[in-house]
């Protein structure tokens, strides 16, 4: 059944999102390391680099209230109750099951579109690794025009370890997260659904729209 998954804003978002993210690992190395790792020159690099990080401070900031408003937010928030039991399910999916050719343990619907596993990864790239990019970055551009400012933190040396910690921590996100993205039902439905807004979703064997056991319960019991 085609099922719309993703809004107009969240694909502009998700796809404005990625490329800021990948130009900022690009200038970043370039910066970094512009002897070898520099595809772009260094001066330039830096101001496009500062560019794309107040062009992610703001698309981050309206995504935060666009998914508060909307109620969207509650796709990343998991759910207490079995949750350990459902993330060890996907743990072996991912581990063997997904090279057996076994169904996901949970189907994506239109209310359910990530697992625990990805709820609780994007908890900490949102709530963790984006906000330290963030701020140790700002505090980086502020530090090269008042450097006095940045002292309480070590100064720019300090600054710029974490901030390329963050940056290798982003970089294997990306390649995961690149790599999830050919493990649908096809190895480009994702993909296709962050374009088009729509997949074709089945109903799921056993489990109404994906819906996880207690979830069944309630329904049962609604239903009767």
């Amino acid at each position: 059944m085609r099922e719309q998954l993703y809004s107009l804003y969240e694909r502009i978002w998700h796809w404005l999102q990625a490329a800021t993210v990948l130009l900022l690992m690009l200038t970043g190395a370039s910066i970094h390391a512009p002897d070898t790792l520099g595809v772009i020159p260094f001066a330039p690099a830096v101001r496009l680099h500062n560019m794309l990080g107040f062009l992610l401070l703001a698309n981050a900031f309206l995504g935060v209230f666009y998914y508060v408003t909307t109620g969207i937010i509650r796709h990343y928030i998991p759910e207490p109750r079995e949750f350990m039991s459902l993330a060890f399910r996907q743990v072996a999916h991912y581990v063997s099951g997904i090279f057996r050719g076994a169904p996901h343990p949970l189907e994506k619907t239109p209310q359910r579109r990530l697992n625990p596993l990805q709820q609780v990864t994007y908890l900490i790239i949102l709530n963790v690794l984006l906000p330290l990019q963030i701020v140790t970055g700002s505090l980086m551009w502020g530090g090269q025009y008042w450097p006095q400012s940045v002292q309480f933190v070590g100064g720019l040396p300090v600054l710029g370890m974490v901030h390329t910690l963050g940056a290798w921590l982003f970089a294997a996100f990306v390649t995961m997260h690149v790599y999830l993205t050919t493990t649908g039902r096809t190895p480009l439905s994702n993909i296709k659904a962050m374009i088009t807004g729509y997949e074709d979703l089945p109903a799921g064997e056993g489990r109404p729209g994906g819906l996880t056991p207690s979830q069944q319960g309630e329904l049962k019991g609604a239903q009767s």
